[in-house]
């Protein structure tokens, strides 16, 4: 019966210690990488909010959103290496392009087939702003870091105007009901 309550007791013991143990390296990754992404979003988002620049942006790129080259050119533009990594931390232009382009699908004025284009064309930067905290979190290697942000940044270049030209493939034919 000693041995059973030792094991037990051991067992526990164990178990409270490696819970105990991912704790702490929980707070240290918090600390170390999450804290200080979130402190430069924050300002990124308040710099896009407080100049208003955002806003700019995005209703010179509505026009683009009601024709598929037109998605092409706003899903090319918004996946600029030099640009997404700013444009995705609180999506400013994907809001208001989406809800202008929502509004223009339920007015009439763009088919309702453009709405899965015109989603993929607006969200093509979404993840550009997290991969250098998601490289460090995994606890890359410096050089692993330096290589793998830029190789991100640019296929997403690539990609996001592939995705918009297969969204409006699969939403050929679609309209109202």
């Amino acid at each position: 019966m000693l041995q059973l309550i030792d094991k037990i007791g051991r067992g526990t013991g164990k178990v409270v210690g490696i819970l105990y143990q991912a704790g702490r390296d929980t707070i240290d990754q918090v600390i170390t990488n999450i804290l200080p992404f979130m402190a430069f979003v924050s300002f990124i988002i308040g710099l896009i909010l407080s100049t208003g620049v955002g806003t700019v942006i995005a209703n010179t790129l509505v026009p683009l959103s009601s024709n598929l080259i037109g998605l092409l050119v706003l899903s090319f533009i918004v996946t600029l290496p030099f640009l997404s990594p700013l444009l995705g931390p609180g999506a400013v232009i994907g809001q208001i392009i989406g809800t202008l382009v929502g509004v223009e699908i339920g007015r009439g004025n763009v088919p309702v087939s453009m709405a899965m284009p015109a989603m993929f064309a607006v969200n093509g930067q979404c993840g550009c702003d997290f991969v250098p905290v998601g490289l460090a979190m995994s606890e890359a290697e410096e050089e692993t870091i330096e290589y793998g942000v830029p190789a991100v940044l640019y296929s997403r270049t690539i990609t996001g105007p592939i995705a918009v030209i297969l969204a409006w493939v699969f939403s050929l034919g679609m309209s109202w009901q």
